[in-house]
């Protein structure tokens, strides 16, 4: 069997994030799997050889890199659609929510979250203006649906009339190498990153729905209320409309205490989750939320949102839930997480019974069966 997928998102480098870490988790395994088939891999610009992972993968680069709404219409309408006319492969994966109306090839579509639809004005206009306009297309034009959470399925459903049967569940995961360190590890992480001192951990791109605005000033409140030598670390990228975010670090009381790392290495991830107090991960949206699994995979208890995926992926028990639109909220759950350590024992222990819910291989195995779905439903 002829298989073509949309990896757009394996970019060179270390840029994997939620759906690029989705789509070489899933592949890596999928491709390895299955070398009675082959499998089509369509970059829109120059690849990693990395990311060719076995021999039964051949990488197709078609122009131009889709990285702009013009683009992405011309990528997936024009040259995808162009190549999938030629070659007429059994199906057609996508992994980042975006696929070609253009083609009769069976489509099988992963949906990560509909937040365009509920918060619009957290992206660009024209980009907004693409996502509402072509997603709803995309879902209807797939023969199989794939979101990453139960969540994001009954969202489909409900904004899109999709039904739920059509759509598949398929989980993310966190990496193996997420695992609790002893405590002279621990040490010296906090040493190099906190001074020493008990940190909170946020991981995550600088981006409004994020929700970096109000997690600012609940820990400047915390700070103020325990007067705690408890840091905070924000790990990750700055992506987009991240200024009121930096404008509220700017005009914090207890700025110094707050760290924005950037991107670290995914070494020094690993080390930042399993030394951390706690993981501070409260977004107002999320379809997923694959920091809430890497932190209770090493030991570390969790403060998340109290909405939308992130009590699913957390589990009962495992995470301390709040209102992320609530400082007074955040801010109590912060208190609570840095001077109760029976409360973080408690959190570390069913975090780590939770996080074994979720694997990659199985993430992979049910990747699988949806698109034998799509291709048999077709023939």
């Amino acid at each position: 069997m002829e298989i073509a997928v949309n990896v757009r998102f394996l970019l060179p480098g270390n840029q994997l994030e939620g759906i690029g870490r989705f789509t070489y988790e899933t592949l890596s395994r999928l491709v390895r799997e299955h070398p009675e088939h082959r499998f089509h891999f369509l970059f829109d610009r120059p690849f990693d050889p990395r990311y060719r992972f076995a021999d039964n993968v051949v990488p197709h680069v078609l122009f131009p890199p889709a990285r702009h709404p013009l683009l992405w219409l011309a990528w997936f309408e024009g040259a995808v659609a162009a190549w999938l006319r030629r070659h007429r492969p059994a199906v057609f994966l996508s992994t980042d929510g975006y696929t070609t109306l253009n083609t009769a090839v069976p489509r099988v579509t992963v949906l990560h979250d509909l937040a365009f639809e509920h918060f619009p004005h957290d992206t660009g206009r024209l980009i907004n203006r693409y996502y509402r306009y072509f997603t709803p297309r995309f879902a209807r034009a797939s023969r199989r649906l794939v979101a990453v959470s139960e969540a994001t399925r009954q969202d489909v459903v409900r904004t899109y009339g999709i039904p739920a049967e059509r759509i598949d569940v398929v989980y993310n995961a966190a990496d193996a190498r997420f695992r609790p360190l002893p405590e002279a590890e621990q040490a010296a992480v906090r040493q190099r990153f906190s001074g020493g001192r008990p940190y909170v951990l946020f991981v995550g791109a600088l981006q409004p729905r994020k929700n970096l605005v109000n997690l600012l000033r609940a820990f400047d409140q915390f700070k103020a209320r325990t007067h705690s030598d408890t840091q905070l670390l924000i790990v990750g990228r700055k992506a987009w409309k991240a200024g009121p975010m930096l404008d509220v670090y700017q005009q914090m009381q207890h700025q110094p205490t707050v760290h924005l790392t950037g991107r670290v290495s995914d070494e020094e991830l690993v080390q930042l989750y399993a030394a951390a107090r706690a993981c501070a991960y409260v977004p107002y949206f999320e379809g997923f939320g694959i920091p809430i699994v890497e932190a209770q995979q090493s030991g570390c208890p969790v403060l998340t949102s109290d909405r939308s995926s992130m009590p699913e992926v957390a589990g009962p028990g495992g995470a301390l839930l709040a209102d992320p639109f609530s400082v007074e909220e955040l801010t109590a759950a912060l208190v609570r997480l840095d001077s109760d350590a029976g409360l973080r024992a408690q959190l570390i222990q069913q975090g780590l019974v939770n996080a074994q819910r979720f694997s990659w291989d199985e993430s992979a195995r049910l990747l699988w069966q949806s698109i034998e779905i799509a291709v048999k439903s077709g023939s």
